[in-house]
């Protein structure tokens, strides 16, 4: 994910143009098509220009989704009326395809237009405030300090890790628990055919630049877009019409091709930033930490992207270990490294990573969910495509209403969203700074049936902290091609069932006479071909004798005659139905959940004194490193003892705590530990009875000490809320209160 495997690099410079006019139906649609597929596929520089206001990007992006739904209604057309080829109708559906990518980022440009700029330095101090006092309270540091660290590794400190582990904690209880999922543990180390067979070996990249003299490396989209953002931030003699083109730039930068953004660095005269050399053209670079297995160094393999594959590939054993039954769900935490040309971002982009993911295995013939209705009246913020599209914002939206709307594509899928937004409030998530953003459709892989990521607010802007996925049936499909083990699932029937069954029969006299040494890798690619790809080439070799067919083994198109495969339909009794499970996928990015947490968490508040401001994460008890610390108000013995007894009770009851017996006023003591986010703290000023104080409202109550372990307990464990303390034992008041 988090997390889009892969991001395509499209080629589409006419996202940088004039807007075109929408297609015209049936009768233009042909040429539409091929002006279409001819200004998609060609290699072009992104110009500038002068980009519209606010208003003209609404009219704009308006304008083109209106070309999208004549040319939607064109292709249906066509396919409706029957006498238009094959060829014909292929060029209408890629005009639609590149028309809906226009309009994606037209959507992207008019978001960012309406929010760049706004409360920037605002949020660098949130920042650097919240990162400071991370780093000083050892939530997290560099990794290596001492030998001046390494970009993209993090350490995490005392606080940190039992941060950490609480979340991970409460997402095995929210999830795996809840859900009887079965939890496995696989390597790290991933031999390379995994990863063919996945497709991260040929595209999970970024594109690259390097210093020309140094050899320094930096991610071209991340040297355009800072480019692009100091202009519009420090800039004020910037001309308009320069400002507005820079937008349309970050609003458009992810989809731009090698060629569109060399084209764009040389255009502005963007140089290494620490050597200010010249730059290389951009080019990919793959992400994954290869390495070798063994000490001959002939097993190539590589440290894994993400958990996912080595649920994907024990699927056989899982289904058996679970009987044989549909739908089940395996569930997996561990690390994940990716070799981030340049990370930064602090917790947000690094090279190595914990990542906890779900793959729920279901019955592509029914996504229903028997639990839907346990999430169906959440309501909270969505941003379908539509509304990114036609230039609004996030709205307020019922899940069962998305659902039944097919906004969201079925109940499993939204079950899985009602519950990722469950546990992000949960642990601490600003309801108001999540939203659930659905793909448009040029972030969509082909294959996925929806996508949606749960974006959290920070200083950093939004960031994708857990992506839902539906991605069909391709990850146990491309394994079962890859191995040659059929990662499949079962339904018996009752009864046996008449059904007509696509039958591929290849000749393989005729395909060893024409392709001789490759005949096998041909005919396995036959026997693999869907049967939407299987009654296409029927259709053709029918109609023309012969047809050009890619066989991904080669890595090349061969030409099929009618005589080297028998394609037909047969009626047979089968006792059983043999499908290819589809699989939900929610996946979630641990550390950039907890960064942003922190953000949520942080606030400051005047001392006592109002001389300084103190700072304070309100983390939930669910999470917070220590539940509880204990105080002897003053260096005494009688006191030291009841604070031995407190913390073997807290000890007892499974309570995080720690004694500060220093001596700096009570008041310090209190602001100390709410620097790191502890909610409640027990002041020892009796050998009887004590204060407990609520750190975010300060407010303190008297209870004896036999009955604090359990009071604390019940708070930390969410079976009372400190409204419940406070009505049932007695207000402090006294001289004992925060000095701070």
């Amino acid at each position: 994910m988090v997390f889009m495997r892969f991001r395509p690099q499209l080629i589409f410079s006419s996202l940088l143009h004039s807007i075109p006019k929408p297609r015209t139906p049936p009768a233009a649609t042909l040429a539409a098509a091929a002006a279409a597929r001819r200004r998609h596929h060609t290699t072009a520089v992104v110009t500038s220009m002068a980009a519209p206001s606010e208003d003209s990007l609404r009219r704009a992006l308006a304008e083109r989704q209106a070309a999208v739904d004549a040319q939607a209604e064109a292709v249906r057309a066509l396919k409706a009326g029957g006498s238009a080829s094959k060829a014909d109708v292929d060029a209408a559906v890629e005009a639609l395809k590149a028309l809906k990518i226009e309009a994606g980022a037209a959507a992207r440009r008019l978001q960012q237009a309406v929010g760049a700029g706004a409360g920037g330095a605002a949020r660098e101090e949130l920042r650097q405030a919240v990162v400071n006092t991370l780093e000083r309270k050892l939530f997290y540091i560099p990794s290596f300090k001492i030998y001046r660290g390494v970009a993209g590794l993090y350490d995490y400190g005392p606080p940190g890790c039992r941060v950490k582990a609480n979340v991970l904690s409460f997402w095995r209880q929210h999830f795996v628990l809840e859900e009887n999922m079965l939890e496995v543990d696989c390597p790290c180390v991933t031999p390379e055919i995994v990863l063919k067979a996945s497709g991260h070996v040929e595209k999970f990249t970024d594109l690259m630049v390097k210093d020309e003299k140094t050899g320094t490396c930096y991610r071209a989209d991340h040297l355009l877009k800072d480019f692009c953002k100091e202009k519009l931030e420090k800039d004020l003699a910037l001309p308009q019409e320069k400002a507005d083109e820079f937008k349309r730039i970050l609003a458009i930068l992810d989809d731009l091709s090698a060629e569109e953004l060399g084209a764009k660095i040389k255009e502005y005269g963007i140089v290494a930033p620490d050597t200010k050399n010249p730059l290389s053209d951009p080019y990919p670079f793959n992400l994954m930490f290869q390495t070798s297995i063994g000490p001959t160094g002939l097993s190539v393999g590589y440290m894994r992207p993400e958990t996912a594959q080595g649920i994907f590939v024990n699927f056989k054993d899982l289904y058996y270990y679970n009987g044989q039954k549909l739908p089940f769900a395996a569930a997996q935490i561990g690390q994940a490294f990716r070799n981030e040309i340049s990370p930064r971002q602090g917790l947000l982009r690094v090279r190595e990573f914990t990542l906890a993911e779900i793959e729920h295995f279901v019955d592509p013939e029914d996504k229903s969910h028997p639990k839907f209705f346990d999430v169906a009246d959440l309501e909270f913020l969505m941003f379908p495509r539509e509304l990114q599209l036609s230039g609004e914002s996030a709205k307020l939206m019922k899940l069962g209403e998305a659902v039944s709307k097919g906004t969201v594509n079925n109940e499993t899928l939204g079950y899985f969203i009602g519950r990722v937004y469950l546990f992000l409030t949960r642990l601490g998530i600003d309801k108001g700074r999540l939203r659930f953003r659905q793909h448009l459709p040029n972030e969509m892989a082909h294959y996925a049936a929806d996508c949606w990521d749960a974006e959290i607010e920070c200083s950093y802007g939004w960031i994708e902290c857990v992506g839902i996925a539906d991605r069909s049936a391709y990850d146990l499909r491309a394994h079962s091609e890859k191995s040659g083990v059929p990662l499949v699932a079962h339904e018996k029937f009752s009864k046996p069932r008449e059904v007509e069954k696509l039958v591929i029969v290849p000749s393989k006299k005729d395909l060893g006479l024409a392709f001789k040494g490759n005949q096998k890798m041909v005919l396995e690619a036959l026997e693999a071909m869907s049967e939407k790809e299987a009654l296409e080439m029927k259709a053709a070799l029918e109609s023309k004798g012969e047809t050009n067919f890619k066989v991904c083994t080669l890595g090349k198109d061969v030409v099929i005659t009618k005589k080297m495969v028998s394609i037909s339909m047969e009626k047979k009794l089968e006792h059983q139905r043999v499908f290819t499970p589809s699989v939900v996928e929610p996946s979630f990015g641990i550390g950039r959940i907890i960064y942003c947490l922190f953000e949520h968490s942080f606030y400051t508040r005047p001392s006592k004194s109002e001389e300084e401001q103190l700072n304070v994460f309100r983390f939930p008890p669910l999470v917070a490193p220590i539940k509880c610390t204990v105080f002897p108000l003053v260096k005494n013995q009688e006191f030291d003892d009841a604070a031995k007894v407190i913390a073997k009770a807290l000890t007892t009851a499974g309570i995080s705590h720690i004694i500060d017996t220093t001596a700096i006023s009570i008041g310090r003591r209190y602001a100390r530990t709410d620097e790191i986010g502890v909610p409640f703290a027990v002041t020892v000023d009796s050998a009887t009875n004590v204060t407990i104080r609520e750190r975010d409202s300060k407010e303190q109550v008297r209870v004896d000490i036999g009955e604090v372990a359990s009071v604390v307990k019940q708070l930390t464990e969410g079976q009372s809320t400190w409204a419940d303390v406070s009505a049932k034992y007695p207000a402090h008041v006294g001289p004992q209160g925060d000095q701070e």
